[in-house]
Order: C-alpha cells, then structure tokens, then sequence
C-alpha cells in the first residue's frame, strides 16, 4: 500500500515531521538518516527527534518516491546562539461555529465545499481540541491567538473560544480578527496588549476593522507602538490578525484583503525606526507564507495558515539569546488529520499549494 499525500511539514533544529496517510491497519517506516520510525494508519503523524542542527539527512518514507512535497534531503535549522528562553505557540483562523468549509462567494463559490454530517462533530471543535492537545503535550510558556476566533462574530461562539482554549489560563492572549469585527454584534474586544515573556517582547496588535473584512492601524495604535518599541527591554514580536500589504505583488487599493496599503506603509515606516522590531505575524489567509522586505531589514512579514482546516496549522516559536526559530507545526489527532486531509482539495484542488507554501515560509531561524 502506497503512502498518500506525504509530506515534509517541520523542520526544527532537532527534528522533522513528516505526515502522511494509508489504510488502516498499515505500517509505514519513515527515515531520517540513520533514524527510524514506524507509524500505524490510517494517519501518519511521524516526529523524528534527536537530530542535530544545521545538518543534512537523507529522507524517506517507505514507498514513497522524492517528490517537491517530500525531497530526498532535508537540512536541519541551526540552533540561534545563546540559552534556549522560552518557547510559545500561535493558532489563528479557528473559527468556532462555523459549519461549511470553503464557502466563499455565494452560490458563484468555487468548489469543492466540505460539511460534518449532523451527527459528527463539528470540525472547528474537531481540529481545535487536536491542536490544544498537541500544543499541551509540548508544555509552551504562552498561547497567542491571532483572530478569528469565531465564524460569525456572535457571544455563543466567542464562549466556545474561551471554553476549548481558557483550559491555557493566564498563558491565553488573544485579538480579534475580521469576523469579530466585520458582523453586526462585536465580541472579543479585548485590545491591544503586550506580553513580556523571557527574551521577547511580544505584542498582540488589533488589526480588525469594524464592519469591514480588511484591516487597519489606527494613529492612536501607531503611537502606542512608538512608545512599546522604544521601552521594550527586549526584541519585539508584532502578531496581528490581517496581513500587510506587499507592493511588489498587491494592487494598491483600500479593498486590499489585508491591512490597507496606507496603514501598511506606516507600520513598516514605524517598524523600520525600530531595530528592536524582529517580525511581524498574522493569519487571515489561511495560507504559510514569508515577505522579507529590505526598507525594514529584512524581518520576516508571515503568514500563517489556518488551523480550522488543511492543514490544520499552528505555530511553535522558541526564543533564544541570539534569536528565535518560527517551527511549523500541523495537528497529530486522527480525526483532525482526517478532515485535513479531506479539506486539502478545497477550490477545485488548488487549495493544498496555497495553504502550503514553501518549506521556508513554515520554518526558519532569525538571528537579533
């Protein structure tokens, strides 16, 4: 039986992660160099520990031929310089109540969309519990959610938010994201915040924009910020809920999906004054992506993907003296990889490249 769909999702500077899925019942022995590892299906979640940075192995899951998903090769990150600080994780795009997957346009969306049966769980409970289970098991210092916390900004689904992820306690900050903001009733309004954790300064920074899906910085915010940037005891981590606009590739308008160009160019004019600044983080299109821009020395502007769906993403950050590591993580449970694997052929198929991304747009190492 030929694994299906495997592929290189994390790479640490100690470890990989391949997933993969087969029948039930069928063992699969995966290879990172000289480790090994054996996994049951139906779904292949494969942790290979124990690895050394900045090192190349040889990879192979058993059966499976290299492919652009699955190369021959992987090489470690290197390990930043100094003492291991701290270590947190970020979820963005879970979307509690929310019923159908992919539907985006109406009746004129682009298929395929996916729902639970009425008597299966819903899969915003499915995939969060998965990634709240996992993000546990590692023991993080902190949990950071990015927005969209509920599919149609209403109390009953902000309280589910805080019921699955209230089990983190006073290690839970979150924002809101667009669908908080954009709906006739606002919830989650909790501001702007700053979290000072070993070695970083992180701050939750409210991009939403009332009644609209885009996103904005306010002068009130921006000067808020100048004032963070300047008292950080640390180097500084900016997560928002929309992404920045990239003009090398986004057409300049104020229906830009994102933060709107204007507010974009005077975050990264702020960002730019500030060498304390290390990157910025957002979620929102559901997609792994990084935009380096040489005006702002080229800090990482990312993109995560979502975790509601394919690939049922998260993101694992581990602050050292000399920098950080952004780890791209994805959900281990069997019912979630399940419906990840499912919602992979979302819009006509192209859905699994997009969400994807690059190796690199999941997993990289900074240096201060």
């Amino acid at each position: 039986m030929i694994p299906r769909n495997a592929e290189l999702y994390t790479v640490a500077h100690d470890e990989i992660v391949v997933t993969f899925s087969t029948d039930v019942g069928v063992e699969v022995t995966t290879s990172v160099g000289d480790h090994e590892v054996t996994t049951v299906g139906p779904y292949h979640h494969v942790t290979v520990g124990g690895l050394s940075p900045a090192h190349e192995y040889s990879l192979r899951v058993s059966g499976v031929a290299p492919d652009a998903y699955l190369p021959a090769t992987v090489t470690t990150l290197a390990e930043p310089s100094g003492k291991l600080l701290c270590r947190f994780a970020t979820v963005n795009d879970v979307h509690f109540g929310e019923q159908i997957c992919g539907l985006i346009g109406g009746e004129s969306a682009v298929g395929p969309v996916f729902t639970r049966s009425p008597r299966d769980e819903a899969y915003p409970d499915v995939m969060n519990r998965s990634v709240i289970a996992d993000i546990e098991r590692t023991k993080l210092d902190s949990v950071l959610v990015k927005g969209d916390l509920t599919s149609s900004g209403t109390t009953e689904q902000y309280q589910a938010f805080l019921d699955a992820y209230g089990t983190f306690g006073d290690r839970l900050h979150h924002i809101r994201g667009n669908h908080e903001s954009y709906n006739s009733e606002v919830v989650a309004n909790v501001g702007s915040k700053v979290v000072e954790l070993p070695g970083v300064t992180a701050v939750m920074l409210d991009t939403s924009r009332y009644e609209h899906p885009n996103g904005v910085v306010t002068r009130a915010q921006l000067a808020w910020l100048d004032n963070v940037f300047t008292g950080a005891p640390n180097p500084v981590l900016v997560f928002g809920h929309h992404q920045l606009w990239d003009a090398t590739t986004d057409p300049r308008t104020d229906k830009f999906f994102g933060v709107i160009p204007e507010c974009t160019e005077q975050l990264l004019e702020l960002f730019a004054r500030h060498d304390r600044v290390a990157g910025y983080f957002a979620g929102h299109t559901h997609c792994n992506r990084v935009v380096r821009n040489p005006a702002v020395r080229n800090i990482p502007i990312v993109e995560v993907a979502s975790t509601k769906e394919y690939p049922g993403a998260w993101a694992e950050y581990r602050i050292y003296e000399g920098g950080y590591l952004q780890v791209g993580r994805c959900t281990s449970g069997s019912d979630a990889m399940g419906w990840a694997d499912r919602t992979r052929d979302l819009y006509a198929g192209l859905y699994r490249n997009f969400a994807l991304g690059k190796l690199a747009d999941r997993c990289f190492v900074e240096t201060w």
